[in-house]
């Protein structure tokens, strides 16, 4: 198990929320959580109404499968009208409410549990504890239905379908049963802050802990067996696709590329006129599942006709890109314009994922191999990790 990587922060985390905005380049930014990356035809409208009137025009998704809206002109009102769409439950917890979940939630090949039904309900658990509160605003659970597409993205707190318990991505050796993977990723929250030292550094993930993965197991083992079974192989790192999806039920699933993962309010406005749930993923696209094929061929023209593309070898798949000028103070080019120059140039996706970043901080970086294009006062540099 790692050692952790401590951070040595003295100040709490400030991540934004939809309460809490953090004061852009451009204006006030709200981050609104959607717990499994799940939102309703209904309440993506409400957002799509709100970046149109309050802010930029234009939704941001992030790589937590929660959404930003940009330019607030009144936050107030930005956050009366997601509270009364119900996207504000616990004024007290919403930093905290960061849960990844499998878009497809068992519906895949590889799929074993509906992980969505449990998102809910660790949202709810989350809210009901006035202690997790205090939770930074950083720490992330994620509930992955056995397909392993979250498995390893890192998150502190993991349950897989297949009954295992990880911490800050490290198997434990923990098992549950599904029915009690709830409690369970409630108490290793709970224990994380109980391992919080009053006096030292700061830490937002376990990972930056000491041995944070092995301390809080051992918070959680107390009182109960624990496993050590040899760990499974880790989950490679996912890349942006597009597409069908054929459902285990004999549906279909539509995923669909969002180019540099930002929706304008005409777009995610017709994108709720289809009429159908819609799930956000952690690479930035979007799933409509439960779609029968006649369904399918009427949302993917629906989606073609907005610009969100269904082709797997668009050159938009794996390309993404930081804020940049001008809505981030620290950037020192447009990285989204020049991104936008440079796929028109590509016949297909690239071969390795490419990420654009305004200045050395790379926000927003990909997890596994990436192409790395990176903004210096000399021009772009580029590196490949």
């Amino acid at each position: 198990m790692p050692v952790g990587e401590s951070s040595g922060r003295t100040r709490p985390d400030a991540c934004p929320g939809a309460l809490q905005v953090h004061e852009a380049a451009d204006g006030p930014l709200a981050r609104v959580r959607l717990p499994g990356g799940a939102v309703s035809a209904a309440r993506l409208r409400v957002l799509a109404g709100c970046a149109d009137e309050l802010g930029t025009g234009v939704i941001e998704l992030t790589s937590r499968a929660n959404v930003q809206v940009r330019g607030l002109r009144s936050p107030e009102v930005f956050a009366g009208r997601i509270a009364a769409a119900g996207l504000l439950p616990s004024p007290a917890h919403e930093r905290v409410r960061n849960i990844l979940a499998s878009p497809l939630s068992g519906r895949g090949p590889d799929g074993l549990l509906d992980v969505l039904a449990m998102a809910d309900a660790l949202d709810r658990a989350l809210c009901a504890r006035p202690r997790l509160a205090a939770l930074p605003g950083r720490f992330l659970f994620a509930l992955d239905d056995g397909t392993r597409d979250v498995a390893g993205l890192g998150a502190d707190v993991t349950y897989v379908a297949t009954g295992r318990l990880l911490l800050a991505g490290a198997d434990t050796g923990l098992t549950v049963a599904p029915d009690a993977a709830v409690p369970l990723m409630i108490d290793a929250a709970e224990a994380f802050l109980d391992e919080l030292s009053p006096d030292g550094p700061r830490a937002w993930r376990i990972r930056e802990l000491p041995d944070g993965p092995v301390r809080i197991a051992a918070r959680l083992r107390d009182g109960q067996p624990g496993r050590t079974d040899a760990p499974p192989a880790p989950a490679a790192a996912r890349r942006p696709s597009a597409g069908r999806i054929a459902q285990r039920d004999g549906r279909v699933a539509i995923e669909a590329l969002v180019p540099l993962g930002r929706l304008t309010s005409a777009q995610a406005g017709a994108l709720a006129d289809i009429g159908r749930p819609v799930r956000l993923t952690p690479w930035r696209t979007v799933v409509l599942p439960d779609l029968s094929p006649g369904e399918a061929d009427r949302v993917e023209r629906a989606l073609a006709a907005i610009g969100l593309d269904t082709d797997p070898d668009s050159p938009w798949a794996g390309v993404t890109a930081c804020t940049g000028r001008p809505g981030c103070a620290k950037a020192l080019a447009d990285v989204r314009a020049d991104a936008r120059l440079w796929v028109r140039g590509l016949g297909r996706a690239p071969a390795t994922p490419v990420h654009w970043a305004g200045c050395e901080r790379r926000c927003g970086l990909p997890r596994g191999p990436v192409r790395q294009m990176i903004a210096t006062i000399k021009g772009y540099e580029e590196r490949q990790e």
